[in-house]
């Protein structure tokens, strides 16, 4: 897949440190079913971008539970709901790391988040595995972090994946481009389905790369091979 940067412009350290504050007094105050809704609301606030913030993490998070149920596998809902949730926070200000692979980063801070929410830390080295793994060229081990490795994978192709590639497409003609996007969706198409692992994830994959496929065929037709882009 090409690389894009990451990121976005840096966010106040004390803003965020007030938010798990009070998501932590609450979860104090109520009970730890509230660390939930902590890690929502903190990532529905701080992780916005069309290709890998909040929306991105609520279908990697649905999604994997739909193919583990249709493959009959039963999953531990902490580890998933805060993998899936946190998984991209390292390609966000002030968690990103610079010439850190954004999952390795995720994985190795993701406690800072959920310690004091009321997330049983117990899981906490589940809830980086999957994080660890969850991109496409990464090999999950357990449960949790195949069926997030899947989901992500499957919302890179299909409409979706189109929608968030451009997504990321510059309106003033910077890095990337329209070409360069189609670029990256075409690179997707190649080297994303072999690595959807699960047999409920295999399933959907002729369907996603056929309507990926035909997108880009119906696009290079309208616009001149993409150079009228």
């Amino acid at each position: 897949m090409t690389t894009i940067a990451r990121g976005r412009p840096a966010r106040s350290l004390a803003a965020l440190a007030m938010f798990l504050a009070l998501g932590s007094a609450t979860a104090a105050g109520t009970g730890t079913a509230d660390w939930h809704e902590t890690v929502r609301q903190f990532a529905a606030q701080h992780f916005r971008n069309p290709a890998w913030g909040y929306s991105h993490s609520v279908r990697d998070y649905l999604l994997a539970r739909q193919l583990a149920a249709e493959d009959g596998v039963v999953l531990d809902d902490d580890v998933l709901f805060a993998a899936a949730y946190l998984h991209d926070m390292a390609a966000f200000a002030p968690y990103e790391k610079p010439d850190v692979d954004h999952a390795d980063e995720a994985a190795r801070i993701v406690d800072t988040v959920l310690g004091g929410t009321g997330f049983p830390m117990a899981k906490i080295d589940a809830v980086r595995g999957a994080i660890r793994t969850h991109m496409f060229d990464r090999d999950p081990a357990g449960p949790e972090a195949i069926y997030l490795h899947d989901a992500d994978a499957l919302d890179w192709l299909g409409a979706i994946g189109v929608a968030r590639i451009f997504g990321l497409v510059d309106p003033n003609g910077g890095d990337p481009n329209g070409p360069a996007a189609v670029k990256m969706l075409e690179e997707n198409l190649a080297k994303v389905p072999p690595r959807v692992l699960s047999k409920a994830g295999r399933s959907r994959v002729a369907a996603r790369t056929d309507e990926l496929r035909q997108f880009l065929k119906q696009l290079r037709r309208e616009s001149g091979g993409v150079k009228d882009l």
